[in-house]
């Protein structure tokens, strides 16, 4: 996805303190209930139940559409309503375990949290929300958790809430990649609300999300989905400085994992070589794209260059006698 927006349970689940514990209640005929205090280790087996759950449900689900998609090139894909009723149900389970689970141990700061990333997946942010605002106020200092809740803010809005959250998680730990990614992002996409949050004009807007996109490298200067939002913020500058957005790609091709992220490095070159006029070399570029996959946005591109092309030559050509 865009690579904007990435989930991190990972860290999340190593930020919250420790868990609690709880009571369960058992009886036996014929002896008074008694309150036996459960394990650590036995609840964080049981939540551990509930996330290989959740992983092999998304797994499955995740399987599912990339079938479908295949099948649809075929012409035998199965009706998005159909998916979508199918994907429900494989759900379903997982979130009354997290619910019965969140039922017995409410303290539980990494299921509320590994819940909310749950209710993400499936577009259900207001619950996610909810859930995150609820572990908050189990734990005020987990960064996660407010990078988390600044996704949504970044979403749904408010989107100064997002600035504010993401800083937070920053404030708190900032050693975090992730989070300088977040917040630059949402700083470049949303400029006007920059402007007004910080008291900045645009140039200086731009100056600021560069700056939290440097600090994301610095720390994690192998991340190929970084590098590729890096150098995708210059064509928002204007005037488009070409140079530099070269360069940033050229980083970007030197970490790629695999040809599929070198072609779109090469999409993305020659996007630039054609908005700079360099006509030649964007279609070299262009003619080193072969995956199915940059099919249209290729075409697009391509339609684009022979448009430029014909206006350059029209505004070149001798005057009529």
């Amino acid at each position: 996805m865009s690579y904007f927006w990435t989930g991190i349970i990972g860290t999340l689940l190593a930020a919250g303190p420790a868990v609690a514990e709880t009571n369960v209640v058992t009886t036996t005929p014929g002896v008074a209930v008694v309150a036996v205090p459960e394990s650590k280790e036995a609840v964080e087996k049981e939540f551990h139940k509930v996330m290989a759950m959740d992983n092999d449900a998304q797994a499955e689900v995740d399987k599912w559409i990339r079938d479908n998609e295949e099948f649809a090139t075929k012409g035998a894909g199965t009706p998005p309503a159909l998916l979508r009723r199918r994907i429900q149900e494989r759900f379903e389970p997982v979130r009354k375990a997290y619910e019965d689970f969140l039922e017995l141990h409410p303290n539980h700061v990494e299921a509320r949290v590994a819940y909310a990333s749950f209710l993400g997946d499936l577009k259900d942010e207001e619950s996610a929300q909810l859930q995150l605002e609820k572990a908050l106020a189990l734990d005020t200092n987990n960064p996660a958790i407010y990078n988390n809740l600044a996704n949504i803010c970044g979403h749904v809005g408010p989107v100064k809430k997002a600035f504010e959250y993401y800083a937070k998680a920053i404030q708190l730990n900032p050693l975090e990649p992730v989070y300088y990614h977040n917040l630059g992002t949402t700083v470049y996409l949303f400029r006007t609300d920059a402007k007004e949050y910080y008291g900045l004009d645009e140039q200086h807007v731009f100056a600021k999300a560069f700056g939290l996109y440097s600090n994301a490298m610095r720390l994690d200067p192998m991340n190929f989905p970084l590098a590729s939002d890096v150098a995708q913020t210059y064509y928002g500058v204007k005037p488009f400085p070409t140079e530099t957005a070269l360069k940033a790609w050229t980083n970007a091709l030197k970490i790629a994992h695999d040809e599929i992220e070198r072609e779109g490095v090469y999409i993305h070159f020659a996007r630039v070589k054609l908005l700079a006029g360099h006509f030649d070399e964007a279609r070299a570029h262009l003619d080193a794209v072969t995956n199915d996959m940059y099919a249209q946005l290729k075409e697009r591109i391509e339609r684009n260059l022979t448009e430029r092309q014909s206006e350059a030559k029209a505004t070149n050509a001798p005057p009529a006698k």
